[in-house]
C-alpha cells in the first residue's frame, strides 16, 4: 500500500517528484528509515534525503553483466503496485484535468484495494 502521493507535471524530472514526496512525508513517519529507490533517483537525491529526513536512499540497480530479464528484490513491489492501479478504468489513461482529482482517484484505488482485501481476511 502507499504511504502518499504526489502527482506532478511530465516536466518535472523524477528526482525533483522525488523532493516533493520525501518533502511531505518529513516528520509523518519518524520510524522510516531505509528508502529503496530505482537507478533514476541516484546522484544528489541520496544525499538530500539524508540530509532533510536523516533516511537512508538505497538505490536497487540491476547488475552491469545481466542479460534479459533480471527480478530485483524491492523494485517488482514499485511495478506490482502500479500493475494494481493500472486495473482501474480511471487510472488506465490520463483522463484527469486537474493534479488533485489525480492524486484523489489513485487514493481512491488503494482503499478500494485494502478494504477487498481486509473483507477477504
Amino acid at each position: 500500500m502507499i504511504v502518499d502521493l504526489v502527482v506532478h507535471p511530465a516536466d518535472i524530472q523524477d528526482r525533483d517528484g522525488a523532493k516533493l514526496v520525501l518533502k511531505k512525508l518529513g516528520g509523518c513517519f519518524p520510524r522510516l528509515q531505509k528508502i529503496w529507490a530505482d537507478g533514476a533517483y541516484a546522484g544528489k537525491l541520496v544525499d538530500w534525503a539524508k540530509e532533510f529526513g536523516s533516511w537512508v536512499l538505497e538505490i536497487v540497480k540491476r547488475s552491469d553483466d545481466a542479460k534479459g530479464f533480471e527480478l530485483l528484490h524491492h523494485r517488482w513491489i514499485v511495478e506490482r503496485t502500479f500493475a494494481w492501479l493500472g486495473r482501474f478504468r480511471r487510472l488506465s489513461k490520463d483522463y484527469e484535468a486537474l493534479i488533485e482529482t489525480s492524486e484523489a482517484m489513485i487514493r481512491i484505488a488503494m482503499i478500494r484495494l485494502m478494504i477487498r482485501r481486509l473483507a477477504i481476511s
